[in-house]
C-alpha cells in the first residue's frame, strides 16, 4: 500500500496490524529473556515456605528481609562486595585509558610498524580467553602476584576488543582537526586529553559498560587465582559459600538475596550510562 504525501511524494505505508503485532511478540520476547531476573529479585523476599511451594509463587504474599539479614550474618559480604568493587571499577579505569591511548595511537599516528600492532590485535580476538589463564596463572605466580587485587586487576587491564573499539571511534576524529591544534602548538598528550576523548564519550561509556560487566562477573579467574578468602570477589565468594554444606543448608533464599546485590551494581552502572551507550552503538553501526 502506498501513500501521497502534501508535497507531492509517495510513500509506501505499513499495514496498521503490523506495528502491534510487532509490538506483542517483542513483549513476549522481553518477558522471556526477563523471568529469571524477576524469579531470581522476587525470590530474595519470600519465605522459605514460599520458595518452596507447589505450585510455585511468583509475588511473595509475606515480604521479608530475612534472607538478606541471614546472608550478612553467615558471610562477610561488605569485605566480598568491597572486593568486587575494587576489582571491577580499576579494570575499567585502566581499560578506558590503555585502550583509548592505543587506539588513538593505531588511528591516528604514523610509527613503524602500526599495520602488524593491528594485526596482532584482530589476532588476539580470535584467542578463546579460556586458553589464556593457564599462562595468566603461571606469570602471575611467577611475579608473586596470586592472592592480591593486582593478580586480579592486570590480566585484564587492557583488552584486544576495546583497542578495536576505541580505533574505530578515534578514525572518525577530522584529521584537520588534530592538524588544527598541531599547528597551535598543542602536544600530542593534551590533543589526545583534552581533544579525542572528549569526542569518543558514547565508546568510552560502551566500553566501561562492556568492561565493568565482565570484571565484575568474572568467576574462572578470581577462583583461580585466590585462596585468600579475604580476597573473594562476590561471585567467588557466593559460589563457595553455596557449595559449603555447614553454611548453606537451606540457604537457597540467602542465594537469591545474594545473586540481587551482584545484578543490582551492574544495573546501575548501566542506567547511568544508557544515554551513551545507545549512542555509542547507533554510531557504531554507521561506521
Amino acid at each position: 500500500m502506498s501513500a501521497t504525501t502534501p508535497d507531492g511524494t509517495t510513500r509506501r505505508s505499513t499495514p496498521g496490524f503490523r506495528r502491534p503485532l510487532t509490538y506483542v511478540l517483542l513483549s513476549v520476547a522481553l518477558l522471556v529473556m526477563s523471568a529469571p531476573f524477576l524469579w531470581m529479585a522476587l525470590s530474595a523476599f519470600k519465605t522459605g515456605r514460599e520458595l518452596t511451594a507447589s505450585p510455585p509463587v511468583w509475588i511473595p504474599h509475606d515480604w521479608t528481609l530475612d534472607n538478606f539479614r541471614q546472608l550478612l550474618d553467615r558471610l562477610d559480604l561488605p569485605r566480598y562486595f568491597a572486593n568486587s568493587v575494587i576489582v571491577a571499577v580499576v579494570t575499567t579505569l585502566c581499560n578506558l585509558l590503555f585502550c583509548s591511548m592505543l587506539g588513538y595511537a593505531l588511528a591516528k599516528l604514523r610509527f613503524a610498524g602500526r599495520s602488524k600492532v593491528f594485526g596482532l590485535v584482530l589476532g588476539a580476538l580470535m584467542v578463546p580467553g579460556n586458553l589464556m589463564l593457564l599462562p595468566m596463572f603461571v606469570l602471575m605466580s611467577n611475579l608473586g602476584l596470586l592472592d592480591s587485587y593486582a593478580g586480579l586487576v592486570l590480566p585484564f587491564a587492557a583488552g584486544a576488543f576495546g583497542v578495536f573499539l576505541m580505533r574505530q571511534f578515534m578514525q572518525a576524529i577530522p584529521d584537520e582537526l588534530l592538524e588544527a591544534a598541531r599547528l597551535d602548538g598543542a602536544g600530542e598528550w593534551y590533543i589526545f586529553w583534552r581533544i579525542a576523548l572528549p569526542l569518543v564519550k558514547p565508546a568510552l561509556a560502551t566500553l566501561s559498560i562492556f568492561t565493568f560487566l565482565a570484571s565484575w562477573n568474572n568467576f574462572v579467574w578470581p577462583l583461580i587465582a585466590t585462596n585468600d578468602p579475604d580476597r573473594y570477589t562476590l561471585p567467588v565468594a557466593l559460589a563457595t559459600f553455596a557449595t559449603d554444606p555447614t553454611r548453606s543448608s537451606g540457604s537457597n533464599g540467602m542465594l537469591m538475596a545474594g545473586s540481587l546485590l551482584v545484578v543490582l551494581p551492574v544495573l546501575l552502572v548501566f542506567a547511568v550510562l544508557q544515554r551513551h551507550f545507545t549512542q555509542g552503538l547507533a554510531t557504531a553501526g554507521m561506521k
